[in-house]
């Protein structure tokens, strides 16, 4: 497995973390954000991971910003991404069971690293359901 990674000044001890984590599972890390807490615009790293997941560079991305919400809309500008803006385990789950997201945005800011490491968990580990759920996943991108 290949996953993207990016983030900008909030999220450099998250990401830190969670790619600690992604690498002691054996999965592949491509690491797009700062390590600096200086300001930086998070657009330059949530276009680069939504790329990779566009291009099939990357099985999935992870994007962290300071409310996740900035990052998500950039990655989401790109077709064939599903960047879902998770702050429970739950969402998490629910974004890959029923929409088949295939990029994670964590809001710094408003979760722990314990529970951003739990949502990666739980992310990459839940199989998209289909069914009744294809038919709306389908309609969502303008292509």
């Amino acid at each position: 497995m290949k996953i993207s990674i990016g983030n900008d000044h909030a999220g450099p001890e998250y990401k830190k973390a969670i790619v600690k984590y992604l690498e002691s599972k054996g999965i592949e890390v491509t690491n797009y954000g700062t390590d600096s807490f200086d300001s930086v615009d998070y657009p330059d790293f949530g276009h680069k991971v939504a790329s990779d997941v566009e291009e099939g560079k990357a099985d999935f991305g992870i994007v962290i910003c300071g409310s996740g919400n900035g990052i998500a809309m950039t990655a989401n500008k790109h077709q064939g991404v599903r960047c879902a803006l998770c702050w429970t385990k739950e969402i998490a789950e629910l974004a890959r069971l029923h929409n088949d997201a295939n990029v994670i945005s964590i809001p710094a800011r408003y979760t722990s690293i314990e529970q951003t490491i739990a949502m990666v968990e739980t992310f990459l580990n839940t199989e998209f359901e289909g069914g009744r759920h294809q038919n709306r996943v389908s309609k969502i991108s303008c292509s």
